[in-house]
């Protein structure tokens, strides 16, 4: 189960994924492949929501 924490991460990579470098919480998404790491040009590391990540935050939208 994610914490509070992680799933705050979780919406902010969908939705600004270039502020949130760095933060604890990515390593977990990471861990259940729920974020993604993708590679720019010039060598930043930018992270991107998977399928699965983006499943998980659809059927959270329906809890409510």
């Amino acid at each position: 189960m994610l914490s509070a924490h992680e799933f705050a991460t979780l919406m902010l990579v969908k939705d600004s994924a270039d502020h949130i470098a760095g933060r604890e919480e990515l390593d977990a998404l990471l861990e259940r492949q729920l974020v993604a790491l993708e590679r720019l040009l010039g060598g930043a590391v930018r992270p991107h929501i998977t399928k699965d990540g983006e499943a998980l935050l659809r059927n959270l939208a329906f809890i409510n």
